[in-house]
């Protein structure tokens, strides 16, 4: 084999080992790589990163926070009112979170996009859902997922800790990122894949 040939060749198998082993990670942020689609145990279908943004409170940044949906979509009303299995992954970059901050945070959440009878209706189910959370810490790992017919299971660091029943419970908890008045718009762009953080 010629010299030229052999170098050609070297480059393309570079190239394909580098296609493989880079292309299933579609976007880094804060040091942590996002993979472009996911398979979640009990979903038949690989779950696509729809959009992932930085929450930022005040000047620090507290975690990632991604979506994955069985199909990309942009439009936030599209994605609450479907009822297909989804992911909401945080993975926090801030040194240590107390699990009051949390708890607060999940509540202020639920309060201020559901209305009086929506939050009411999964209030109960929120404190159970509270009471899996703990301190978290730089490069903990949150997992939302939602099963359809079954609810979301809630994992924290690598630990399923249970699953909250309800359609109307995930889409209240989507709400905190997608609904009217959001985490951050930001992030809410961000996850919508509209706007890159």
């Amino acid at each position: 084999m010629k010299k030229s040939g052999f170098v050609f060749q070297c480059v393309m198998s570079l190239a394909v080992f580098m296609a493989v082993h880079t292309s299933s990670y579609a976007k880094e942020l804060a040091g942590v790589s996002l993979k472009d689609q996911i398979m979640v145990q009990g979903i038949d279908s690989p779950l696509k990163l729809n959009g992932a943004g930085i929450r930022y409170k005040f000047f620090f940044k507290i975690y990632v926070g991604a979506l994955y949906l069985p199909e990309k979509q942009t439009d936030a009303a599209t994605i609450l009112k479907s009822s297909q299995p989804n992911r909401i992954l945080m993975h926090f970059i801030y040194d240590d979170v107390p699990k009051k901050k949390l708890v607060d945070a999940w509540l202020e959440g639920f309060e201020n996009n559901n209305n009086k009878a929506a939050f009411d209706a999964v209030k109960s189910r929120l404190y159970e859902f509270n009471g899996m959370f703990s301190d978290v810490k730089k490069d903990d790992v949150v997992l939302l997922d939602y099963f359809p017919g079954k609810g979301t299971r809630v994992s924290i660091k690598g630990v399923e800790k249970g699953v909250i029943k309800g359609r109307d419970f995930n889409r209240a908890l989507l709400y905190v990122w997608l609904g009217e008045e959001p985490v951050t718009e930001e992030l809410k762009d961000a996850m919508l894949g509209i706007e890159e953080d």
